[in-house]
């Protein structure tokens, strides 16, 4: 569905009713470790609905999830929420009973705080694996969230500031579109720079339609003034999600922590969505796929060391089974992953990388070519099989750019998909490899 879609400001707060905030608790020591030494760096944000509103969410498909993922499952299966907090620095992942116990007080004090029935808030953490939460600042940052909150522009500013880990900048959009002649609007902000490949589950079970490969952590948080039921809230966020976060990659790791939330107030007066089928459903799962992939492909721009971005397309395969595995392979080569990064056409590396993957190929039959963003010429470098006429200089100067397609025909089959991926550059190595000047400082040897 082709729809105009207006952008406003306010990301998350965009939408009529809903309220945020951004503060400072220390909830990770000051300058304790890369990524982390940023002053003071907001590290704790509530978002709230004014009224209850559908709820709907995704999450990590990792065996080993945090604690906040255990605590969101059944309660947004409940389909029923008003609020949710959220702090970076620490990731409250493999923290055992006192992790439970930790993220269970964040949502309490909230819903306290807040005047919110029991079950009403939802939780999500980010940052290191392995270190329990220090509940005292985390407490008292609800507090002072809860008294800071508000539907300005800075407040949405601070919010996206306090999810960030790894980040460069904040990831945010906020559009707005017509449903049943309402102005309905849905806004977003997610953080993510490292650590990313995500392949998240409304139950974070793994169904057959999610290989097992797939997935710092991504979390995205998403609302609307829509009136969706959380039904079909749900089943629009699986299909925006799977065409949007479940298709990126920076380093090919699935974090403990992955999750997407949405939450629909209703406050906008605009037709009433009941089922997944119907003109007002579509017209919403369109905007809200747009906003999906717009921050999905935030997060691989600014994805640690980034310089390239590349959108693997793979065509012709026997099954979109076979597809992926064949583009998540290509997507997750450290080797061709360098070669962008060197601006080097290396078509070797890609057929390599197709070879080995899960997918059936046949040599002789097997295209490689890049495409510059927006244009519809291919420079085939390899068709059949075999070597092309196409010269070095043409191919080297297509990925020269900051952002190209590589595309991948087997010619076998009619299935086909694509990921959205990064170089892998000397920046993501020295950020990742684990320094520590002060041995001290290093709290755990987590993620």
């Amino acid at each position: 569905m082709q729809l105009k879609f207006k952008s406003v400001e306010g990301s998350v707060i965009a939408p009529v009713g809903y309220r945020t905030a951004g503060v400072f608790c220390d909830i990770k020591r000051l300058g304790t470790g890369k990524g982390s030494d940023k002053g003071q760096k907001r590290d704790l944000c509530l978002l709230v609905s004014e009224n209850p509103a559908a709820v709907a969410g995704l999450f990590t498909t990792n065996q080993i999830c945090a604690a906040p993922v255990k605590v969101c499952v059944p309660r947004v299966a409940k389909g029923l929420a008003q609020a949710i907090v959220i702090n970076s620095g620490n990731a409250n992942a493999c923290t055992g009973r006192q992790g439970m116990k930790d993220a269970l007080l964040m949502t309490s004090a909230a819903e306290k705080v807040l005047g919110l029935p029991d079950g009403r808030a939802l939780v999500a953490s980010t940052g290191r694996i392995g270190v329990t939460l220090p509940m005292a600042q985390v407490l008292a940052g609800i507090s002072a969230a809860a008294e800071g909150l508000g539907s300005g522009v800075a407040h949405a500013v601070h919010s996206a500031e306090a999810i960030m880990t790894s980040d460069t900048k904040p990831k945010t959009l906020a559009i707005e579109f017509k449903m049943g002649g309402k102005t309905v609007r849905v806004g977003g902000m997610c953080k993510g720079a490292g650590m990313i490949q995500p392949g998240m589950s409304p139950t974070g079970a793994r169904p057959a339609s999610i290989p097992v490969g797939l997935h710092a952590t991504m979390l995205c948080f998403l609302t609307t003034d829509a009136d969706v039921a959380a039904k079909p809230l749900q089943s629009a966020l699986n299909q925006a999600v799977a065409t949007s976060f479940n298709r990126i990659t920076v380093d090919g790791d699935m974090s403990t922590n992955d999750t997407v939330l949405l939450m629909a107030n209703s406050l906008s007066k605009a037709p009433s969505v009941r089922k997944t089928s119907g003109k007002e459903y579509e017209t919403f799962l369109a905007a809200l796929s747009y906003v999906c992939l717009e921050l999905a492909k935030m997060i691989v721009r600014d994805g640690e060391g980034v310089h390239r971005v590349v959108t693997v397309k793979v065509e012709g395969a026997r099954s979109f089974v076979e597809a992926d595995a064949a583009a998540r392979s290509v997507a997750n080569s450290s080797l061709v992953k360098t070669s962008w990064h060197g601006g080097d056409p290396n078509w070797g590396r890609i057929i390599d990388a197709v070879g080995y993957s899960a997918a059936t190929v046949v040599e002789d039959k097997v295209d490689i070519g890049y495409r510059a963003i927006g244009s519809r010429k291919t420079q085939w470098s390899l068709r059949r099989g075999q070597p092309t006429r196409t010269s070095f200089a043409e191919l080297w100067k297509t990925v020269q750019a900051d952002e190209f397609e590589l595309i991948i025909r087997l010619n076998l089959g009619t299935g086909s998909a694509l990921m959205y991926a990064a170089d892998l550059t000397e920046e993501y190595v020295d950020f990742n490899k684990g320094a520590i000047a002060d041995p001290s400082q290093a709290g755990s040897l987590g993620g």
